[in-house]
């Protein structure tokens, strides 16, 4: 069976996309951009097609020959999601018809209680993708899941840096509202299963692990299951989401963009309705995954560093640009640039392995409380901040978020480029290259890149270029000595 994965950069689909694989089922992957899937582990694997849900003209060929179509893309962070996300899904579910796609599976958020108003955007956005490819004419199965619990989840990252990071907490009302939490290997297998579902199959299910529990009770379970002590939680009247939304912005790495509609998700309660779902896709023995136990099974991942996706890879803040552009037009053809370069006694190997594990627990090297001040800052002013950290320690790939900056190209040994995605007025760039200097040595090279948009741009690099001295001089001569270090014997 031929299926085509939308979303095959986000968390959902780039965890769905092997298992699919590992079915037989032959996989193709519709993307934006065909490089920001090229160092994931199943690329070779896979075919890819470049196409964007806002241009149906771009969708033909993707779904040319497809069997089973999975739409798990969304534009959560954007101001205008609703729209964006109506647009696409109209233009993926006339795309599957016309290719004559047998089935469209959707993972949406969960159902409303019928009996209250919906006042939460991103769950009435949900529900009316569903309702658009439900009505699409091309048989639909939608998912309907609430918290995801699983290892880089957003949701998850929510409860788990909250948890860990305050042992004392004021908390809104919502906290006793009831959800009902699905394991992220629960979700997966639904998935899977759907793509097989009888044709005559043209409805929604919910999905749901088998604890129903209250936000307050999540907290304090998830505390008791990572060793933490019992936590102090005050829920008060008057602290409403939007004020909750920003709290958690400032607290936990996911951005105040993000944060608020998950939020105000928060605030309908999230209880499965049905559990129709078990008569096409039997339910494991033992049954569906606890909360406990998904819990156990993320927090492993995260300390064994097997955490296959994150959703911060999914979240691009800023659009795609051309990389290093030389003479923008809205810049009045400024560019700046900060060059460090340092001879250093240790191979290339070494040093690229300093270069590719830079930022998230390694930091930057160089005057941390000014990283930690630039961070802040950015949380403040609703950008991502540093707390995004890295998915995995050592190892990157194109696409992944990088703290405040963005992987775009990477040449394994040799190349390491950064795009910033911190508030800025211009786009800015960072690049490290480690280059062979011979008899064992090698060279180090740094640039970074800021072209600035308008007045403010220029005013902006004015300010900060005195402490690039110590920021990025620090930065490059840090680097050269700790892969001197790691290359000494011992």
């Amino acid at each position: 069976m031929r299926c085509l994965v939308t979303g095959a950069t986000g968390y959902i689909g780039g965890r769905l996309v092997p298992r699919l694989l590992a079915r037989d089922h032959r996989v193709r992957c519709l993307t934006r951009r065909a490089t920001r899937l090229r160092d994931v582990p199943w690329a070779a694997d896979v075919e890819i097609a470049e196409g964007d849900l806002a241009d149906p003209e771009s969708l033909t060929a993707a779904f040319t020959g497809v069997d089973v179509a999975y739409y798990l893309v969304h534009s959560l962070g954007r101001r205008d999601f609703e729209t964006l996300d109506r647009q696409a899904a109209r233009n993926f579910a006339a795309a599957a018809k016309a290719a004559g796609v047998r089935r469209i599976v959707y993972l949406g958020g969960p159902r409303p209680a019928p009996d209250g108003p919906v006042t939460s955007a991103h769950l009435r956005s949900r529900e009316e993708v569903g309702r658009i490819l439900l009505d699409s004419g091309t048989p639909t199965a939608v998912l309907r899941a609430a918290v995801v619990i699983g290892s880089g989840s957003a949701s998850f990252e929510m409860l788990r840096q909250l948890t860990e990071r305050l042992p004392v907490m004021i908390t809104p009302r919502w906290v006793h509202n009831r959800i009902q939490p699905v394991a992220v290997r629960d979700v997966l297998r639904h998935l899977v299963g759907a793509a097989t579902l009888p044709a005559d199959v043209n409805r929604g299910f919910d999905v749901a692990g088998p604890d129903v529990l209250t936000y307050l009770d999540m907290m304090r379970r998830y505390a008791a299951v990572a060793g933490l002590r019992r936590r102090i939680i005050l829920p008060v009247r008057a602290l409403s989401p939007g004020l909750s939304s920003y709290w958690v912005g400032l607290v936990t790495p996911v951005p105040g963009s993000i944060a608020r509609p998950l939020v105000d998700s928060l605030v309908h309660e999230a209880v499965a309705h049905e559990h129709d779902i078990a008569r096409y896709v039997p339910d494991p023995p033992g049954g569906p995954i606890g909360f406990d136990e998904a819990v156990r099974l993320a927090l492993a991942r995260i300390r064994d560093a097997e955490v296959e996706t994150r959703w911060s890879t999914a979240t691009w803040p800023t659009a795609p640009a051309e990389p290093l552009p030389t003479d923008p037009g809205w810049s009045g053809g400024s560019l700046y640039t900060d060059v460090r370069e340092r001879e250093v006694g240790a191979a290339p190997a070494a040093l690229w392995r300093v270069v590719e594990g830079v930022g998230g627990e390694h930091g930057w090297y160089s005057f941390p409380l000014a990283w930690a001040v630039r961070g802040w800052l950015d949380r403040v002013a609703g950008g991502v901040g540093l707390r995004r950290g890295r998915r995995h320690p050592d190892r990157l790939h194109v696409g992944e978020a990088l703290d405040f900056w963005r992987v775009e190209e990477i040449v394994p040994g040799e190349l390491l480029r950064l795009r910033a995605e911190m508030r800025l007025p211009g786009l800015a760039w960072l690049e490290l290259r480690a280059e062979p200097a011979g008899s064992g040595r090698s060279r180090y090279r740094q640039r970074a890149v800021f072209v600035p948009r308008g007045l403010a741009g220029h005013a902006y690099w004015a300010a900060v270029s005195p402490f690039h001295a110590i920021v990025f001089g620090g930065m490059a001569r840090n680097i050269a000595r700790s892969a001197e270090r790691t290359a000494e014997p011992g």
